[in-house]
C-alpha cells in the first residue's frame, strides 16, 4: 500500500511540473498578430439614368437666299428627355440624350408675317464627361460631344411656302451640369448643353418658285431633373 502511495504522488508530482513547464513555454511564445474584420467595399455599378424637363430655347435667326433682309424664327418648347450615362472611371462618363421636340419656322424682317412650316426633331446628343467627386453630395460636371439630328413629318404652312424641309445636320455640343445625390442612388440634376445647329433648308413658294436657305437654330438646351445611380 506504501509503495501505491509514492507511485501516486510522483506521478501527481511530475504532472505539476509539465504543467508549469508548458506554461512558461507558451509565455515564452511571441504574441500572434491582432486580428481585423475585412471593411465591407460597397459594389459600383456604372450606369446611371436622369429623367428631366428639358427648355428648348433657340436663337431665332436664319436667312432665306436672294432674299435681302430676311431671317427666320424658330419655336421654344419644353419637353421631356430621358439620359443614359455610363461611368468608365467614377470620373470619367459617357452620356446619351434622348427626346423629341417640335419645331415651327417663321419668317421676320422682310418676311414678317409668313408662316414657313413645322418640323419633328430627333436630337440624339452624345457626350463624353469628367464628373469631379470631391464635392461630398454635390458632384459638378463638364463635358464635349457631337449631336446629330434628324428632322421628320416636316410639314409646309400652307399659303405662301407650299413646301419645306430641313437638312439633317450634326452639331458640337458644350455641357456643364450637377448631380446633387440624397442617397447613394437618389439625387436631382442640373445640366445646361449648348449645340451650334444650322440645318440648311429647302422649300417651295406658291408658284411652284424654288428657294433655299440657312437656320440657325443653335439652342440651348436647360434641363433639370432626378437622378437615379444604379
Amino acid at each position: 500500500m506504501r509503495k501505491l502511495l509514492v507511485a501516486m504522488s510522483a506521478l501527481m508530482m511530475a504532472t505539476a511540473l509539465n504543467g508549469v513547464a508548458a506554461t512558461a513555454e507558451a509565455a515564452d511564445m511571441p504574441a500572434g498578430k491582432p486580428f481585423y474584420k475585412a471593411p465591407v467595399v460597397e459594389a459600383w455599378n456604372p450606369w446611371m439614368i436622369r429623367l428631366r424637363a428639358l427648355g428648348v430655347v433657340t436663337r431665332d435667326s436664319g436667312t432665306v437666299n436672294g432674299i435681302p433682309g430676311s431671317n427666320l424664327a424658330t419655336s421654344d418648347v419644353v419637353v421631356p428627355e430621358l439620359d443614359i450615362s455610363y461611368f468608365f472611371t467614377r470620373n470619367i462618363a459617357a452620356e446619351l440624350i434622348l427626346g423629341v421636340t417640335k419645331n415651327h419656322v417663321t419668317g421676320t424682317g422682310s418676311l414678317t408675317g409668313i408662316d414657313v412650316g413645322k418640323s419633328w426633331l430627333l436630337p440624339p446628343t452624345l457626350t463624353l464627361q469628367y464628373h469631379f467627386t470631391d464635392f461630398g453630395a454635390f458632384k459638378p460636371y463638364i463635358g464635349a460631344g457631337v449631336n446629330y439630328t434628324f428632322f421628320f413629318s416636316q410639314s409646309a404652312a400652307g399659303g405662301t411656302v407650299i413646301d419645306s424641309h430641313l437638312k439633317d445636320t450634326a452639331a458640337p455640343v458644350a455641357q456643364i451640369g450637377f448631380d446633387y445625390m440624397i442617397n447613394n442612388h437618389w439625387g436631382f440634376n442640373v445640366d445646361v448643353k449648348k449645340l451650334w445647329l444650322r440645318p440648311d433648308w429647302n422649300g417651295t413658294l406658291a408658284g411652284g418658285v424654288p428657294v433655299t436657305g440657312k437656320v440657325n437654330l443653335d439652342p440651348w438646351l436647360i434641363g433639370t431633373g432626378i437622378t437615379y445611380k444604379f
